[in-house]
């Protein structure tokens, strides 16, 4: 059947295509923060920890009990203008029950920074966690932040050539990857996309480093485009040569997509720490 988007704003406005959208982001204050004074309680939480010069260059680190056996970085979305790491703590509980520990970083937003500008803090906050906790690294994003992540493994990356071997997987949740149709929204009077910026900030642009895996996981009741979005750097990537993998998750949207980081056992948990 043809089709052809005519208002891009409706195309990726999540909080006009959920009912009850209205509830996020406040749904996710109390559990983060029951959850990270928890951890704060049990000694397993370092916070504020500093990346960079700019206020928001800080990211929060939490342990999990007993071994450690790698490092998840969990990248917040918000459009690239919105949000902050205080929004997600809750959100380690399912990879911390896998014994690895999680940092949370937030990052300098537009219309003060650009897309490249975060995708360079983004960076600098891997290299900053990856120099505390050893072993091998984790990456997941949702929305902007699923950019954000997968461009950590495209060729451009900004992250030093040593720390390539120790990504092992890459999970971008209702991730944005070709931001060429992102110029149409209203919300472009904030982050100010051109065409440069768009070809060389999408990951669907871009080739992977070799020998990396990426999954790509959207909920099934995401909007028409974010659910191509999702699918589309899956096609592409693998197509360039490294391991893959699409998933609509059923009765998911764009905000509880994320509720199942909470679990160990749920299959978005099971997805990062399959790879």
């Amino acid at each position: 059947m043809r089709y052809r988007v005519v208002d891009w704003t409706w195309a990726y406005d999540n909080a006009a295509n959920i009912p009850g959208s209205q509830a996020w982001p406040q749904a996710w204050v109390d559990p983060a923060r029951l959850a990270r004074d928890a951890l704060v309680a049990e000694d397993r939480a370092r916070l504020d920890l500093a990346y960079g010069d700019d206020p928001r260059q800080r990211f929060d680190l939490f342990y999990p009990k007993g071994g450690l056996a790698g490092l998840v970085v969990l990248v917040h979305g918000g459009f690239w203008m919105a949000l902050d790491k205080s929004f997600w703590s809750h959100l380690a509980q399912g990879a911390l029950a896998h014994g690895h520990a999680v940092a949370i970083p937030s990052y300098p937003l537009a219309p003060e920074v650009r897309i490249a500008d975060i995708t360079k803090s983004i960076g600098q906050a891997i290299v900053a966690a990856a120099g505390i906790v050893p072993g091998p690294i984790r990456l997941i994003g949702h929305s902007a932040g699923g950019q954000l992540v997968t461009r950590m493994i495209s060729q451009t990356t900004p992250l030093p050539g040593e720390l390539h071997g120790r990504i092992v997987g890459t999970l971008s949740v209702s991730g944005l990857h070709d931001l060429r149709p992102l110029m149409h929204i209203a919300r472009n009077a904030t982050l100010k996309i051109d065409m440069n910026e768009a070809k060389s900030e999408s990951p669907a642009l871009l080739e992977p480093l070799p020998g990396s895996k990426l999954i790509c996981w959207a909920g099934a009741r995401e909007t028409s485009e974010f659910l191509r979005q999702n699918a589309l750097l899956g096609n592409i990537w693998r197509g360039l040569g490294i391991e893959t993998d699409v998933v609509e998750e059923p009765d998911r949207h764009h905000f509880n997509i994320l509720d199942g980081l909470v679990d160990p056992d749920h299959a978005l948990t099971r997805a990062l720490f399959s790879m």
